[in-house]
């Protein structure tokens, strides 16, 4: 399967594409030093930044800022999809050091998937939404534990809650934090390849890091 034709912009877009990521990334930078993190973890579990890879860790989508700043000059691929949204998303990202996996799971997913699986066997660091990119909400989909099963191997679910943020009104309930804010990072036992597996460690993760800052 051939892969999909580079994404072509009008002059609109691509000004934008030259203007926001920069102003994006320095915004982030701006936040990020000013919040304080804090790993919390399942019996049994640690902190994983670490871990030798290769890994996949499952998020929610609302959590990507924190994770953004938690997460960065890690060598951390994500899946990012080819539109023009996710065009102004990897150009951000890359300059906090992750690396921009080409692909959606609702556009192009067998392509996202086969490069997240070149990626992984290249012993390299995977981070999947797992409810991403449009949700529902919190609700595990098939792709991380497609990908999984693909390479044999667990998936890792981490959830990063700060303790004050402004929630959107989005589809996510997307998280920015406030500044200064302290941001738990619970850790859930890493998760069979199957999906109702994946959700409930993604679900325990969650209920820590929110009980833990009450």
């Amino acid at each position: 399967m051939p892969e999909p034709a580079a994404q072509r912009f009008t002059f609109k877009q691509r000004l934008i594409l030259a203007i926001v990521p920069p102003l994006a990334y320095m915004v982030i930078c701006l936040l990020g030093v000013t919040l304080r993190y804090e790993d919390i973890c399942e019996p049994g579990m640690t902190p994983q930044y670490h871990t030798p890879p290769p890994l996949i860790y499952a998020i929610w989508h609302r959590c990507l800022l924190a994770c953004a700043w938690r997460f960065r000059n890690a060598n951390l691929h994500i899946l990012i999809s080819r539109s023009f949204d996710g065009e102004l998303i990897a150009r951000t990202v890359e300059r906090l050091g992750f690396v921009a996996v080409r692909g959606s799971s609702s556009r192009d997913g067998a392509v996202g998937l086969r490069n997240l699986q070149r990626a992984f066997h290249e012993n390299n660091y995977i981070a999947i939404t797992a409810d991403g990119p449009r949700g529902p909400a919190q609700k595990a989909k098939p792709g991380v534990t497609q990908l999984a099963a693909l390479v044999n191997a667990p998936v890792g679910a981490v959830y990063l809650h700060p303790h004050r943020a402004w929630t959107l009104r989005s589809w996510d309930r997307f998280m920015i934090p406030k500044p200064f804010s302290r941001v738990t990072v619970a850790w859930a036992v890493p998760a069979p390849a199957e999906q109702q597996a994946v959700q409930s460690a993604l679900d325990r993760a969650s209920v820590l890091a929110e009980s833990h800052s009450a």
